[in-house]
């Protein structure tokens, strides 16, 4: 079968059934993993070859970067995983398996994991859930995931990211749009619900009820029932992500009812053509129908469905209409994946870093299956090419920067850990042109108390032991705080601007998601000593001369139930302050914690340390 005819097969089989409850959006809160992830990993830390190479990366250059890993000692300080993004394989399977570029990589892929791990090192790979890869490589994963699981297993895979692009369930970068008719509920009008002499039908406007936050009422009928698109920067990862059409309906008896809804199919972003209908809350539901439905003309010519048996009881009921298949079809994917790696090699333990680009919030699913989870798109779509470094920016009004991706994963604290996995705001642009001396660090830091990954992402062969990006990369304080066995992301405690992206007044800087870059920020991160992570950042391309601080009592309010001998920080009479970067130490004894001012891009990290 042709690659064509492959792709075809899969369209006319369908995203398939999720008959397990546990693949369902009702399950993503219940705090259980699949397929037995294995859970307590820290962040990963190494090396990535997409920002330095793009698609040009070579065997030749992977060896020389983790050689230069080994001379620089960054190996030492955790930087182990060299990971081959795209461009790597050749363009088809040959005999249904994927195979290296030949002229790439001419060893295989076997011999350079051999090369690595003679080294201590430890070797990542690249696929898609889609059928192909973000370049174009006709090697997606798609259907082929227990036979590439064989493959990196085979080749002694330690890594493996899986990237998103065209993907058939939903319309992804280099997906066909129409694929929107998969994550979409049709607009809807009303239902009518009978069972033999009752009948009763409601408005979809006048009767319903909107849940969540995607969903939205037109004149007549309910739109947008489905999941926001997190791709972008615009959608707060806080809160519910899905919006749902609700009616509470009162029945005579117990009994099956007949429900027809009244709907219009789209194949847009809003609009689509798949249905599911549940009876109860999340939790406790029990799903009547999830499939397509007959299209119609447009997404403003309505009809009834045909009946959907519904199991009611007697007296008040919720009826849930929705489409929550954008996460679900996702989850069920990377989940193929995660199978087939502990099928094929159930001793190996392979990081998954899921890389869908936040499209379908993973914040609320990832932990089950991934490592970790892209929460947005590229840092960076300049990137370089052997002698050419690329460039970064410190700011963007799309995701291709340092604060955009900051502004986001900040407020997602909470849906991080070492019994879940990490927020990833993509591999760091440390090295790259258009960040300065004073951004690298600031964007070190960053990364550092947020738990994010750190994959350094430049050519390695730029820095020299102790020259400027060396000190940064290379600081055993601030990777600590990355690498702490406490495992907890820092929680943003202030905000000197607390209006949020929608021009909102916030109310707590943990949750109001702020792309406002005209600001200070102030990061509390509790540590496994029973110390505490402070780091002052000043977002903005100016200096802030005023004073910023932040008190005992501030501390303990928003990171208190996460600390480690709360009881000895809260009660004592002085601290220890040492300034990561500078190493500078200082007594505190007032039990407030401040910064006389902040140069332009700039950030002060310390660690406080209770006396006893």
């Amino acid at each position: 079968m042709g690659f064509e005819d492959e792709v075809r097969a899969l369209i006319e089989k369908g995203p398939g059934e999720l008959a397990d409850p546990a693949w369902r959006f009702d399950a993503f809160e219940n705090g259980k993993v699949l397929h037995g992830k294995r859970k307590n990993h820290l962040p990963a830390m190494g090396w990535n070859s997409w920002n330095a190479f793009g698609s040009g990366n070579t065997e030749k250059l992977t060896k020389a970067m983790a050689d230069k890993l080994v001379e620089l000692g960054l190996d030492k300080l955790g930087y182990v995983y060299v990971v081959l993004d795209d461009g790597c394989y050749q363009p088809f399977r040959k005999d249904g398996r994927i195979q290296n570029e030949e002229v790439k990589f001419p060893s295989g892929f076997r011999a350079l994991a051999d090369y690595l791990h003679d080294k201590g090192l430890k070797f990542g790979m690249y696929n898609d859930i889609g059928t192909n890869l973000c370049a174009g490589a006709a090697v997606g994963t798609c259907g082929h995931e227990k036979v590439d699981a064989q493959c990196y297993a085979e080749w002694g895979v330690d890594f493996l990211k899986v990237d998103n692009c065209y993907y058939l369930w939903d319309n992804a970068t280099f997906s066909d749009a129409a694929n929107a008719r998969y994550v979409y509920a049709p607009n809807v009008k009303g239902i009518r619900l009978s069972k033999g002499a009752f009948s009763v039908e409601l408005s979809a406007v006048k009767d319903g009820i909107l849940w969540g936050e995607r969903a939205e009422k037109k004149d007549t009928y309910v739109t947008c029932l489905g999941t926001f698109d997190g791709t972008g920067p615009f959608a707060s990862p806080v809160g519910a992500r899905s919006g749902e059409l609700r009616f509470a309906v009162n029945v005579p008896e117990a009994g099956e009812y007949d429900l027809s809804v009244e709907y219009a199919t789209g194949k847009e972003e809003g609009v689509g053509a798949w249905l599911q209908v549940a009876v109860g809350e999340i939790g406790s539901a029990e799903l009547s129908f999830d499939g397509f439905v007959p299209e119609t003309e447009s997404p403003e010519s309505f009809a009834f469905s045909a009946p959907i048996r519904v199991s009611l009881k007697a007296g008040e009921n919720l009826i849930r209409i929705m489409n929550h298949r954008r996460q679900e079809n996702t989850l069920h994917s990377y989940a193929a994946m995660l199978e087939g790696l502990n099928l094929a090699a159930p001793e190996r333990d392979v990081i998954l870093s899921i890389c869908e680009w936040g499209k379908t919030h993973p914040q609320n699913w990832g932990y089950k299956v991934g490592d970790s989870w892209r929460i947005l798109n590229d840092i960076t779509f300049q990137v370089g090419s052997d002698g050419d470094a690329g460039r970064a920016s410190w700011v963007s009004d799309y995701t291709t920067g340092v604060t955009a991706q900051y502004d986001k994963a900040v407020i997602m604290d909470e849906f991080a850990g070492l019994d879940k996995g990490w927020n990833d705001p993509d591999m760091m642009m440390i090295g790259m042109n258009g960040l300065t001396e004073v951004m690298n660090k600031t964007h070190f830091t960053m990364w550092s108390m947020m738990n994010s990954p750190l994959m350094l992402g430049m050519d390695l062969r730029n820095m020299e032991k102790g020259d400027a990006l060396y000190n940064i990369v290379s600081n055993k304080a601030v990777i600590a705080l990355n690498q702490d066995a406490l495992g907890v992301q820092a929680k943003r405690v202030y905000a000197s601007k607390m209006t949020d992206a929608y021009g909102k007044e916030g109310t707590r800087p943990d949750k109001t998601y702020i792309r406002d870059n005209d600001r200070v920020d102030i990061l509390a991160k509790p540590l496994a000593d029973g110390s505490v992570a402070l780091s002052f950042i000043n977002l903005s391309q100016e200096e802030k001369a005023e004073g910023y601080g932040v008190d005992k009592a501030t501390i303990l309010e928003y990171i208190g139930d996460k600390m480690v001998r709360r009881d000895a920080f809260e009660k004592a009479s002085s601290y220890e302050v040492t300034d990561l970067w500078t190493g500078e130490s200082a007594r505190n004894e007032s039990g407030k914690f401040e910064v006389k001012a902040l140069a332009a891009c700039d950030n002060v990290t310390v660690k406080v340390t209770p006396y006893a």
